[in-house]
């Protein structure tokens, strides 16, 4: 049951990962049915850019990737019942973590919320632009996730902290 709880919380944590970038990569590519100006082509690059460093390397790859990794490992070992039934809460950090990581996770879901709201009243090709790059961000997300998955469970020098109040790693 604890490798069930560590596989759904890892496959549904992907799952809706992969959900945005299925649902955000059409509006991208429709905004190039658009004609581009050169301020267009510059904010599609920066966007890209901008979304690639902040939100897939400091955002995933560097920060939010190994800890969800973490709290996988640490289900495949620790899972109670309620952990298995809510394992992708839980390996992202809305339940069993400090009380600094839940509230984060809580303002981080938020925001997006607003974010997602805001961006589908924009008009092409500006949300397209906008899209292209949290679906660049979703993307290295999904990897890095799934290299640090990779890691946690085979590589025994992987000692990412999980978060887990009174947990100490060996």
């Amino acid at each position: 049951m604890k490798r069930i709880a560590a596989i759904w919380g890892i496959g549904g944590f992907i799952l809706l990962l992969m959900y945005a970038v299925i649902r955000l990569f059409p509006k991208s590519i429709e905004a190039f049915d658009f004609s581009f100006a050169w301020y267009h082509w510059l904010a599609f690059a920066l966007n890209i850019g901008f979304m690639a460093y902040s939100e897939g390397y400091k955002g995933f790859q560097a920060s939010y990737s190994p800890r969800v990794a973490a709290r996988a490992k640490y289900l495949c070992a620790h899972a109670k019942p309620y952990q298995l039934l809510l394992a992708p809460l839980f390996c992202m950090g809305f339940f069993d973590a400090p009380k600094r990581r839940r509230i984060s996770a809580i303002l981080l879901t938020i925001m997006i919320v607003i974010l997602v709201i805001i961006f589908q009243r924009l008009p092409q090709p500006w949300r397209g632009i906008l899209d292209a790059g949290v679906v660049v961000g979703l993307s290295w997300g999904i990897i890095a996730t799934m290299i640090y998955v990779i890691k946690a469970f085979v590589d025994h020098q992987f000692n990412h902290d999980p978060e887990v109040p009174g947990y100490q790693i060996k």
